[in-house]
């Protein structure tokens, strides 16, 4: 990675579409979204809705699945300078190394993401993320299954993040993500009913950023392994204050639904409190909040 931008997983589709509207061979990763070893519908309409500070959504892994993708996207990729990295996602152990193995060693994909968090899934996802056990099981066959780096996405569903983001860098993650979604859901008061078609979606925005900063200021406590924070960030100083808690990188999600080249905005802000504060290399802000804390 050029520099600790990134979006985040389930934003920018494959990341073709975006790069339609913006410059992204000038982040520093870009996250597709889930993908499974076969395509996927999703989950009922609706699947979005607005709450105060922020977005519920429960998109379900609609995805073209792993061997289109493979096809489609990944030739695309290899003629990029940006990385890709493919979050994976599976309702079994045996799936999510399925996928990994079908992603080994082919040109354009740079890393795995592993999804172990979504909440809006009736099976998987979530399920691994909240069991310290279960999340070590995946995240060991996977890596067994791959010479691409893995990256494993954690759930803020939990009551101890420490005791995940440990058992998950144990079973040999190269880095962790967090936070992913919180569980939420809302009520049509007219209709009488729930808004989303699931029920239960994912809530993502700003109104999540302190729960995720949190999480990423504890877990950057006891792992060694790079952490990369996300949950509302929506501009530099929100991204400066996840680097600050111990963040590696930052990725970006809902803000890009409503300034598309808000990641490119973001990174210059970056640079800019850099300069202005004589700040030579990043690695001088990674952590300075937990030192002195």
């Amino acid at each position: 990675m050029s520099n600790p931008v990134m979006i985040a997983s389930g934003i920018a589709g494959y990341g073709v579409e975006y790069a339609e509207i913006a410059d992204i061979q000038k982040l520093g990763a870009i996250v597709c979204k889930g993908t499974t070893l076969m395509p996927k519908e999703g989950n009922a309409q609706p699947r979005l809705v607005e709450t105060a500070g922020g977005l519920l959504n429960s998109i379900g892994w609609e995805n073209i699945g792993v061997d289109a993708l493979i096809g489609e996207k990944a030739p695309v990729w290899a003629r990029w300078r940006v990385p890709v990295i493919v979050n994976v996602a599976g309702e079994t152990i045996d799936e999510y190394v399925a996928v990994t193995s079908k992603l080994e060693g082919v040109p354009g994909i740079s890393g795995i993401e592993l999804n172990i968090s979504c909440p809006n899934v009736s099976s998987g996802g979530m399920e691994f993320g909240i069991d310290p056990q279960l999340a070590a099981q995946v995240t060991s066959a996977v890596k067994s299954a791959t010479t691409l780096p893995v990256m494993v996405k954690l759930s803020p569903n939990v009551t101890d993040i420490k005791e995940i983001a440990l058992a998950v860098e144990e079973a040999g993650a190269d880095a962790i993500s967090l936070i992913n979604t919180l569980k939420g859901m809302a009520i049509d008061i007219d209709q009488r009913k729930p808004c989303l078609g699931n029920i239960v979606g994912g809530l993502s925005g700003p109104a999540i950023k302190p729960v995720a900063l949190y999480m990423v200021f504890e877990a950057a406590r006891v792992v060694r392994i790079p952490v990369i924070g996300c949950g509302g960030i929506a501009c530099a100083e929100d991204a400066l204050e996840f680097i600050m808690a111990g963040a590696t990188a930052v990725q970006i999600g809902t803000a890009c639904l409503t300034s598309p080249d808000i990641c490119l905005t973001i990174l210059e802000g970056i640079e800019h409190f850099m300069l202005d504060r004589g700040v030579e290399n990043l690695t001088d802000l990674i952590g300075v909040a937990r030192d002195k804390s």
